[in-house]
C-alpha cells in the first residue's frame, strides 16, 4: 500500500477493516488510564493490543528511561503483534490528550527506527472512532504470536547523545525543546533529570501547542505549518525529558510537514544531565 498519509482518518480505517495488509495496533496504557482492560472492553475490529507503558517500547539505562529498545526487543515487540514488513500498521491511541498522542507518535517513530516503512496514526484515536458510532469489538483480540520481526535498523530517525554533543558545539542543528516553559527555563525538573534546565542554545516550542484539546486531536495542517514556522529550516533534534513529548513535535515536523533531517533525541534531558560534563542553561 503506497501513498497513505502518516495520519489516517476514521473513514479511511473503516474502509480498510477487511484489508489483510492492514494491521491495527492499539497502544492504550497507563498514559491514558485505559490499558488492556479498556482494549478488551471495546476496540476497533481486528485490532491487536500492546501496552505502550508496560511492554517495553521504551528502554531504561541509568537515568534515561525512554531510550529506543534494543534490536532483539524490537523484533519481539513487533513480531508478537503479527506484523510483517508487508503490513501497513495503523496505531490507535485513546485520542484524549496530547500525552497519549505522544505515545502514538513515539511508537510510530519506533517502527520507523526498526525499518518498517508503512505506518500511520489514527487521527483522533479511539475517542474519534467511538464518537462517530463506528463498529466495535470486545475481548482479548488476536493471540500474540511468537515470530520475530526482521528489524532493519534505520539510524536516520534518531539523535544519539554523541550527535547532540556535536550539535551543541557546532550549532549546526536546531535543538528543539518541546517541554513547557517552566521546564525549559529550569523552574521545574523531571524526576528523571539530575539537573533543571535545557540544552545549550535550545529553541523552545511546547509540543502541547500542536494539539487541539477541544477536538482531542492534532490541529489542522495549516495551523501546524504556521506554528512550526518558528523553527528555522535547519536539521532539527527534538527533545524533552524522556523522549515522549518530543515525539509529537518530531511527528509534526518530519511526517506531516515533511521537513528533512528531523530526528528525535530519545535520551533527552534524563540522559543529558546524567553526565556532569554536559552544560545546561536556565532562565528565559
Amino acid at each position: 500500500m503506497t501513498d497513505v498519509s502518516p495520519l489516517v482518518s476514521t473513514q479511511w480505517l473503516a474502509a480498510h477493516l477487511d484489508d489483510a495488509t492492514v494491521r491495527i495496533v492499539d497502544i492504550r496504557s497507563a498514559v491514558d488510564g485505559g490499558a488492556r482492560a479498556a482494549f478488551e472492553a471495546a476496540h476497533v475490529p481486528g485490532a491487536v493490543h500492546t501496552d505502550y507503558a508496560k511492554d517495553g517500547w521504551r528502554r531504561t539505562q541509568g537515568m534515561a528511561s525512554g531510550l529506543l529498545p534494543e534490536t532483539a526487543t524490537l523484533a519481539r515487540l513487533i513480531g508478537q503483534l503479527d506484523v510483517t514488513p508487508a503490513h501497513h500498521v495503523v496505531i490507535v491511541a485513546a485520542g484524549t490528550t496530547v500525552g497519549d498522542f505522544s505515545a502514538a507518535a513515539r511508537v510510530y517513530w519506533t517502527f520507523k527506527c526498526a525499518g518498517h516503512r508503512a505506518v500511520s496514526i489514527l487521527d483522533g484515536g479511539m475517542a474519534a472512532w467511538n464518537g462517530e458510532g463506528r463498529s466495535l469489538e470486545a475481548g482479548a483480540g488476536n493471540s500474540p504470536v511468537t515470530s520475530a520481526y526482521p528489524v532493519a535498523a534505520d539510524a536516520a530517525w534518531r539523535a544519539e547523545c554523541a550527535a547532540v554533543e556535536r550539535a551543541v558545539v557546532a550549532k549546526n542543528a536546531i535543538l528543539l525543546d518541546t517541554r513547557s516553559t517552566s521546564y525549559f527555563e529550569g523552574r521545574e525538573k523531571s524526576p528523571q533529570a539530575l539537573r533543571a534546565g535545557r540544552l545549550p542554545g535550545a529553541l523552545h516550542l511546547d509540543h502541547s501547542l500542536a494539539f487541539d484539546k477541544a477536538a482531542q486531536r492534532l490541529k489542522p495542517l495549516a495551523e501546524l505549518r504556521r506554528l512550526f514556522a518558528a523553527v528555522p529550516a535547519m536539521p532539527v533534534m527534538s527533545y524533552c525529558n524522556t523522549g515522549h513529548q518530543a515525539a509529537t513535535s518530531w511527528f509534526v515536523l518530519s511526517e506531516l510537514l515533511q521537513r528533512p533531517s528531523v530526528t528525535l533525541y530519545d535520551g533527552s534531558m534524563s540522559e543529558w544531565t546524567e553526565d556532569a560534563a554536559h552544560a545546561v542553561e536556565t532562565g528565559p
